[in-house]
Parts: C-alpha cells; sequence; structure tokens
C-alpha cells in the first residue's frame, strides 16, 4: 500500500498531503517502546546494574515544550522537578542508554511542600512553565535556572492546571478542591476571579483551541461545564450524557438550552481534552467510559470504546491525540492512560487498536514472580501522563515507579534491518569461534606432542 502511495506521488496523481499522512499514520501504529531511560544520575561504579529512576518517588505529570519539541518537562510525586533535552548526547550504561536531565529540583528544595500534580510550559515562550501542587499552591518557574518567580496560593488542592494555546489573555484555570473554577491572571498576579456552577471538587480544565475565552471544565458532581471568562455569567451550558442530538444548527453559546442538572459522566470526570479543530472534546471519568462531544451542538457523539476503560482516582486522566495532519481526515487515534498500558483507539468510532506495554524486567527468583509481586509491579508501573512530541512522531508517558518511557516508531523494515544485523553478528561471532577453535587445536597438538631429549653426541 505505501509502495503504491509512492508511485501515485511520483505520477502526481495524489497530493503530498496524502502520502505525509499516509506515511506518519503507518509510524503511528508502529509505536513500541523505546530503548532509552531517563535517570537522575548514572549508576555508581560499585553497582553499574542499578535502576536509577527518573525521579525517586515517582512521575506525577510530564509535558513538552509546543516551539522546539526538545525539551521535556517532568515533575515528582516527592515535589522533585526535572527538565531532560530530548536531544543530547545520550550516556551508554550497562542498561543501555541513558538520558540525564538538563537540570532538576531535588524534593529537599523548600519550592513545593507536596507532590506535583501538573506541569506546563508558558503557551509563548518555553522559557518559563507553571506548576500545581497538592500543597494549594501554583508557581511559575523559569526553564533555565528552574527557580520560581511567583507563587499563587489557591488553598486548597490544585489538580490541574491549564493555559490556552491561542490566547493573548494568559489566565491560568485551575482544577481545585472547591467547587468553583479559578482563575490566575499572571499579568496582574490576581487570583481572585472564580467560575461558579459545579456543586464538588473541579478536577479537570481545557481552554478551546480556536476560541481564546472559552474554558471547559470537569468535576467529581459528573458535569462538565462550559464557560466564557468575558461574562460576568460565565457558564454556557454543560453536557449531558443522554443528549445525542445537541442543540441542532447551533454555536457552542446555545448549550444553556440543555437540561441544566445534566451529567456528562455517571462519577467525577478528571480527563479533558480538545481535538486540535476545536469542533469535538474527549472527557474520561470514574464511570469507567470515555465520551466524545460535538462542541457545535453539544451532542454526545456515542463513540463506545468498550469494556477496557478503567479510570480512578482524583488524578488527572488526559489522553494524548496525535496532530490531526498525521491522519486522512475522521481518522484521529486517541492514546489513553489505562492504568498500567496505554490504549490506542480510533477516536471517532472507540475501535481498539492497540494494547502498549511496557516489557516487565527479568527477576531474579522464582518468589517475586508471584501474583503479589507482579501486582505490586504493575501498581508501581501505572502510567500517570501521557505526552506527544511536537515536530516528531514519539510519545512519551510517566510512571509511578518513577519511570519516563519513550514510545518510539519501529516498523517492519527496522524489524528485517535489525534482524539482518543480529544475523550479521552471529555470523561474525560463528567467524571468531571457529578462528579460536583451529588456534586451540593448534596450540592443544603443540602442547601434547611429545618432547624427547638426546644425548647431543656426549
Amino acid at each position: 500500500m505505501h509502495t503504491q502511495h509512492l508511485l501515485d506521488r511520483a505520477y502526481g496523481l495524489t497530493s503530498h498531503h496524502v502520502l505525509k499522512r499516509t506515511t506518519t499514520s503507518q509510524l503511528i501504529y508502529a509505536l513500541q517502546p523505546a530503548a532509552l531511560r531517563f535517570s537522575h544520575h548514572l549508576p555508581s561504579a560499585d553497582n553499574p546494574q542499578e535502576q536509577v529512576p527518573a525521579h525517586v518517588s515517582g512521575v506525577n505529570a510530564i509535558t513538552i515544550d509546543k516551539f522546539e519539541g526538545r525539551y521535556l518537562l517532568s515533575g515528582g510525586a516527592d515535589s522533585s522537578l526535572a527538565i531532560w533535552d530530548l536531544e543530547a548526547q545520550l550516556n551508554a550504561t550497562d542498561g543501555g542508554e541513558t538520558c540525564l536531565p538538563l537540570e532538576k529540583v531535588a524534593k529537599t528544595s523548600e519550592e513545593h511542600k507536596l507532590g506535583i500534580t501538573q506541569v506546563q510550559f508558558y503557551p509563548f515562550d518555553s522559557l518559563a512553565f507553571l506548576t500545581s501542587s497538592y500543597d494549594h499552591t501554583v508557581k511559575i518557574y523559569s526553564s533555565e535556572t528552574l527557580v520560581p518567580s511567583a507563587s499563587f496560593d489557591l488553598d486548597s488542592v490544585v489538580y490541574n492546571i491549564a493555559l490556552s494555546p491561542i490566547a493573548s489573555h494568559l489566565l491560568v484555570a485551575c482544577a481545585t478542591q472547591h467547587p468553583n473554577v479559578r482563575l490566575i491572571d499572571l499579568r496582574s498576579g490576581a487570583n481572585t476571579h472564580s467560575l461558579a456552577g459545579h456543586s464538588g471538587a473541579i478536577l479537570s480544565t481545557a481552554w478551546s483551541p480556536v476560541r481564546e475565552h472559552i474554558l471547559v471544565s470537569g468535576a467529581t458532581d459528573g458535569s462538565v461545564r462550559f464557560w466564557d471568562v468575558r461574562r460576568s455569567v460565565g457558564e454556557l451550558g454543560m453536557l449531558d450524557l443522554e443528549d445525542s442530538i445537541g442543540v441542532l444548527g447551533k454555536p457552542t453559546s446555545s448549550f444553556s438550552r440543555n437540561a441544566r442538572h445534566g451529567q456528562a459522566h455517571r462519577g467525577p470526570v478528571n480527563g479533558l481534552v480538545w481535538t486540535e479543530d476545536g469542533r469535538h472534546l474527549v472527557s474520561c471519568g470514574h464511570d469507567q467510559r470515555i465520551r466524545v462531544w460535538n462542541t457545535d451542538t453539544g451532542a454526545n457523539t456515542l463513540a463506545n470504546f468498550g469494556p477496557m476503560v478503567k479510570n480512578s482516582g482524583l488524578a488527572p486522566c488526559i489522553p494524548v491525540l496525535p496532530p490531526a495532519d498525521n491522519f486522512q481526515p475522521g481518522a484521529d487515534i486517541m492514546f489513553y492512560p489505562n492504568e498500567h498500558e496505554i490504549l490506542a483507539y480510533e477516536l471517532f468510532d472507540g475501535k481498539l487498536l492497540r494494547r502498549l506495554k511496557r516489557p516487565q524486567p527479568r527477576q531474579q527468583n522464582h518468589a517475586s514472580n508471584s501474583a503479589a509481586a507482579q501486582n505490586q509491579r504493575s501498581a508501581k508501573d501505572r502510567v500517570t501522563s501521557l505526552t506527544w512530541r511536537p515536530h516528531d512522531v514519539e510519545m512519551y508517558s510517566a510512571h509511578a515507579d518513577g519511570s519516563i518511557a519513550a514510545w518510539k516508531p519501529r516498523t517492519e523494515e527496522d524489524a528485517e534491518l535489525d534482524e539482518e544485523e543480529e544475523q550479521e553478528r552471529k555470523e561474525k561471532d560463528e567467524g571468531r569461534k571457529r578462528k579460536r577453535g583451529v588456534l586451540d587445536e593448534i596450540y592443544q597438538g603443540l602442547t601434547k606432542r611429545p618432547i624427547t631429549f638426546g644425548n647431543m653426541g656426549l
């Protein structure tokens, strides 16, 4: 199929966009765990096999800058922070190629007293980033020094923060234990503005990628609400899982016609993400459901993602949507962090495409292979955050065991090249063994040959 697309493009029968989408979609389908480690320091000389994690107590959140697609930012469950250069020269260790942090802040610092919940680069400048924490604060940091320049105390656990990818207003939407969406204005430093409507803690917020003043939020009351931050009564309306029709032909501002007490999920909503064209919204809830909504009408598209979806805890559970220009129209893919694995779905019909799992490390004894030990490893291997690398076909996942995993394409051609290299290596090894065997035979023949001493004419 790929060869046919190349021929069609060579003869001018199709545009370059078709070939690009075909190629990149095949690469996305071929994502596999890469042999790359993220470690906060190299193993010691006394223990070269030491498994050094990216963060000692687990990784809660990761993101990659949108400009160069080069710098990965990670926040730890112990309040530690690290920035990684994805293009830096790697270090060769006994465990494979290892990436070391460009800068890091250990948990012993006095910046955050509790674990990080979310990390976000500035929308227009990767030289600064924001963090939120269980210690009730949102902080602004310099990416170069990892020193905070401002701190906002919201007097409540902050589960999630969101910055608009297009707006110039620099408002940070904060999801906290309080039932109001809190807004921080980075220009003025004020954090007094709030959006009232939910009846439970806010767990997730997300700005529209096409309308700079439109915000969506999800809460423990199961509702998903839309807001216009310019309005004194900001709420535009809410989603209703029973509504598959919506307000036909009406823009988002007509959501107020929908039921005022509708629920998007029968349980807390801890994940929200827009498609990049702003026409659909994906929501994730504790009812073990993923729903796709038409944002023009507020209708539930009824996409069914099957019985494998798992979701629990108040921490953000946010899927990754690779750029739409990687796929043919309507064939978008979603990657969902499903506890200790990543599920790849077709976005608009819910078809399960792949289950991505990291290989389990080899165990040294049989006791560690017990069911209890395996369950414990699965719990520690839980996926806590996903991020897509801009301008490339790579995905990164954060895990509760302190590791960061890279997912890169491995096509059939790559596998064939690896097999050829492996075969060449085996042939070289066999050639060396044959030469060594011949030399051993010669040596043994010389040493076993009896030696006699004559009388030398005496």
